[in-house]
């Protein structure tokens, strides 16, 4: 079975599930089974949160633990056994592609085979025969060639949780020595507005209002902290399109497709004054792991 894994800064993606990176652990069972995981004497409480960024995602085994619970929820859902042979299908960013792509995989793809672990109370034994790797945003992208078709450039611009990726296609082929790398994904947003939310209006809010408020969605806060957020949503975005631009882009002759955790943000709080060409959203969260999942689908088996 191949299973998609987005391996985000914020969040965890499959193709039907979405979870904070955050992990706890205890010596001993928590009061609840729900989202833990055990493996070697230890229980992992996933999705608490997010972690403290750690830009080397193989510096400690806190991704690979999460991918165990990833890969036990997928199999849930595709109502798998719970003894399953797995191919890994996951991505990496654009501009370090090639010089992260052999110690992403060796990271996945450890010895001790099958893996023997239990997520909310249940067993399961998974063997990873394989990792297979792909360029996140521009393998979403390959999926959809309308979105190319007749456009002889168009900008990729894949705004996840610590970067926001960018990429010009030519003629729908991906441009090598246009890929860039911006340190300003949502984490930086969300915190910069946790601060700005606190000085302003005295509250303490949390990232999930944060995003839900962004997002234009139902949230009891006061309407204070929702101005706030909202101004700041707006100012994001404007430095976005500002470091699009002095990185060599310009959004307003070149069309764009954003997608990432950030592209609903982003949507909502353009403004036509900002004179943008076509703008095209792919707001699916999932969309990587799905790319990554059928991508890998059509590789030969090794």
């Amino acid at each position: 079975m191949i299973i998609g894994i987005d391996h985000g800064y914020y969040a965890i993606k499959t193709p039907h599930f979405c979870f904070p990176t955050g992990l706890s652990v205890y010596e001993y069972e928590p009061y609840t089974m729900q989202n833990v995981l055990q493996y070697g004497g230890k229980y992992y409480v996933c999705g608490t949160g997010r972690q403290s960024l750690v830009k080397d995602k193989t510096a400690n085994d806190n991704y690979y633990l999460l991918t165990l619970a990833a890969i036990a929820q997928e199999l849930k859902y595709r109502k798998a056994p719970e003894k399953e042979r797995v191919v890994l299908a996951a991505g990496l960013p654009l501009a370090g592609f090639g010089r992260e792509k052999q110690r992403f995989r060796e990271y996945l793809l450890r010895k001790n085979q099958p893996l023997r672990f239990r997520y909310e109370s249940v067993s399961y034994e998974a063997a990873i025969e394989d990792v297979r790797l792909f360029p996140q945003g521009y393998s979403a992208l390959a999926l959809h060639p309308e979105y190319l078709r007749e456009e002889p450039s168009v900008l990729l611009i894949d705004i996840g949780g610590w970067t926001v990726d960018l990429m010009r296609l030519d003629n729908a082929v991906p441009n090598a020595a246009t890929c860039r790398s911006l340190e300003m994904g949502m984490i930086r947003c969300i915190d910069e507005i946790m601060e700005q939310v606190r000085r302003n209006v005295g509250l303490s809010v949390t990232d999930m209002q944060i995003e839900r408020v962004l997002n234009g969605q139902p949230c009891s806060l006061d309407p204070a902290a929702k101005a706030v957020i909202q101004q700041c949503g707006r100012e994001y975005t404007q430095r976005i399109l500002s470091c699009v631009t002095e990185a060599g882009f310009d959004m307003k002759a070149v069309p764009s497709v954003v997608m990432g955790g950030g592209a609903g943000i982003v949507k909502r709080h353009v403004r036509p004054q900002d004179g943008l060409c076509r703008q095209i959203y792919l707001e699916d969260v999932h969309a990587n792991a799905m790319a990554f999942e059928r991508l890998a689908g059509q590789m030969p088996a090794r």
